[in-house]
């Protein structure tokens, strides 16, 4: 772990040295906004628009875009696709490329291992990943479903581990933005690696954009979306259309229930939804905000004594992100399966 933690802490240090080098030619003061924005936010790395038509500056859609769509660049300048079907690959695309592709050579190869014989321990590496699907089976989706069909236990144990990949995954620095720092410093050329305003970055970042997949709303509300929907299938599966009233707990008052209906069988289910959205990406982004904030104030206050106190504070913050990795795991897929059981059965 150490020695993750030291190339991370290297990487970010590059990376502001290389913002900070590039700040000495047009300005003295660090931007520590523009820093937050290029490791936090997401970009495309591939520009593909199927349809649409290119708009750029001085037209209204352009200047007025309430959806703050990409801006690409070509021989003719800066622009933006109007229209069509935008299905640029951004590094979040990519990086959920990459967690898909482990989990398949992670769990297929656990898979075949395994298979050779059950009454055998295969190895280690077998050996673990059995171990970890037992447990995200027994502990946490059996032990708060009753008696849960296949499907369910499929979605918390997938859920589990793509959050655990993309939780662990984004804490490891891009290679690609190595690669291209290292080159430069070898031919000597400047350091900076942010792209300019339209320019796409190098396609090496591709290979791994290093970026947390689920520090990304669409992709915390996709998987809370699921829940949700996960939630009412449980109810209609087990208890069938009466699950429609039987969502109102038994011995209210017949009086309580046009009150009761919409709060337990609308609110409540989108509410439970949107406590696991907002949980599971304020917790993989905080992490991150306070590890790029703590190595900022290097370059903000340009103090060789912050260098230490820095340096400490992002690597303590780190190990407890890979903590915390594990944590938001857990946490999400033990509250989908206990908001699934209970809707298995009327209360």
């Amino acid at each position: 772990m150490r020695k993750i933690s030291l190339v991370l802490l290297l990487f970010f240090l590059s990376g502001h040295l290389a913002a900070e080098d590039h700040a000495e030619h047009a300005s003295s003061e660090f931007n520590l906004e523009e820093v937050l924005v290029h490791h936090l936010m997401d970009s495309p790395i591939f520009e593909l628009n199927i349809g649409g038509e290119k708009v750029r500056p001085g037209d209204p859609a352009f200047e007025n875009d309430p959806y703050r769509r990409y801006v690409f660049k070509d021989e003719q300048g800066l622009y933006k696709w109007q229209g069509g079907l935008p299905l640029h690959i951004t590094k979040r695309v990519a990086m959920m490329w990459v967690v898909s592709i482990l989990m398949l050579v992670v769990f297929i190869a656990g898979a075949r291992k395994i298979a050779r014989d059950y009454s055998k321990i295969q190895g280690r590496f077998a050996g673990v990943v059995e171990v970890l699907v037992n447990y995200v089976r027994h502990d946490i989706a059996e032990a708060n479903m009753h008696h849960p069909s296949q499907g369910f236990l499929a979605y918390v144990i997938t859920a589990f581990f793509f959050i655990l990949f993309s939780n662990i995954l984004g804490l490891f620095p891009p290679i690609g933005e190595i690669i291209d720092i290292t080159k430069n410093l070898v031919t000597g050329h400047s350091i900076a690696h942010h792209a300019a305003p339209g320019e796409l970055p190098s396609p090496l970042l591709a290979i791994w954009p290093g970026i947390t997949v689920t520090g990304d709303i669409a992709v915390t509300f996709t998987m809370a979306a699921m829940t949700v929907v996960m939630i009412y299938a449980a109810g209609f599966k087990y208890q069938g259309v009466q699950y429609v009233w039987h969502a109102v707990p038994g011995g209210v008052p017949w009086w309580l229930f046009p009150i009761m209906w919409p709060i337990e069988f609308i609110i409540g289910p989108l509410a439970k939804g949107f406590a696991l959205m907002i949980r599971l990406l304020a917790n993989m982004t905080a992490g991150h905000v306070i590890i790029l904030v703590l190595l900022g104030f290097i370059f903000q206050y340009r103090s060789w004594g912050l260098v230490p106190v820095s340096m400490l504070g992002a690597g303590a913050i780190y190990l407890l992100e890979l903590m915390v990795a594990f944590l938001q795991a857990f946490i999400f897929t033990l509250l989908s399966s206990i908001f699934i059981g209970l809707s298995m059965h009327r209360h």
